[in-house]
């Protein structure tokens, strides 16, 4: 599904810049639960924008789902990121004008796969999924954090991406509400989709099939999937 060669990522400074990533190898297999752990400043969400090609690499190559994306122009890199990524944001990132099926319904509109009838459904049956099909006309302003952060998640899955991005989705939530957005990442996973969760929360690595961990833009630790299963992929 995902690897990396060789990346790094350094942004332009005094001094020869600022490293924030350095020569950095990763595979990751279809159907894993991937967590990156480390703490801040240590390079993670410069790998969320590498993989999601969100921004350039200065070094190496990047491939998902058999693309290239290091070597794809901006627009190219947009339209692939929109088919291919669902990119969940601490932040959550809704437009606070739209209604939440607006909102889900907002990637298939960008990457021209919006229909008329087959659109609203999809979005409706996502946000059923997360449990919030009372709310598909209310605006973000109108729900919790929690929900909000369910609606990011429905609309990271709205074009059905191969592949799911999470950085620091719980960051900002309660503990009970962290817990209920973990397993609906767990059972996500399960129906078959690769996620990879940025997180410095030690006390989650026991929900991944495999994680690695990040300092100083350097991978410390690659362990092997547990038990075996996203290996065996």
């Amino acid at each position: 599904m995902l690897r990396l060669a060789g990346v790094s990522k350094v942004y332009p400074g005094p001094d020869g810049g600022a490293r924030a990533l350095d020569a950095v190898d990763l595979t990751v297999w279809p159907g894993e639960f991937l967590g990156v752990l480390g703490p801040s400043g240590a390079g993670k969400s410069t790998l969320v924008n590498m993989i999601a090609g969100i921004d350039r690499l200065t070094e190496g190559t990047v491939w998902v789902a058999g693309t290239a994306v290091h070597t794809l122009g901006e627009d190219e890199r947009s339209r692939w990121r929109g088919r291919t990524i669902g990119v969940v944001y601490q932040s959550f990132e809704l437009l606070p004008t739209l209604s939440l099926l607006d909102n889900v319904m907002l990637p298939m509109d960008l990457c021209g796969l919006f229909h008329p009838r087959r659109s609203p459904e999809r979005a409706r049956e996502l946000l059923t999924m997360v449990g919030l099909e009372e709310h598909v006309s209310k605006p973000p302003t109108q729900i919790s954090g929690g929900q909000q952060q369910r609606v990011a998640i429905a609309r990271a899955l709205a074009n059905d991406p191969p592949l799911l991005v999470a950085d620091e989705p719980t960051g900002n939530l309660d503990s009970v509400t962290a817990e209920g957005i973990l397993d609906l990442f767990v059972s996500l996973a399960s129906a078959g989709k690769t996620i990879i969760l940025v997180t410095h929360d030690e006390s989650l690595t026991a929900r991944f099939t495999r994680d690695i961990r990040l300092m100083d833009g350097q991978i410390l630790s690659n362990d092997s999937a547990k038990g075996g299963e996203a290996g065996a992929t």
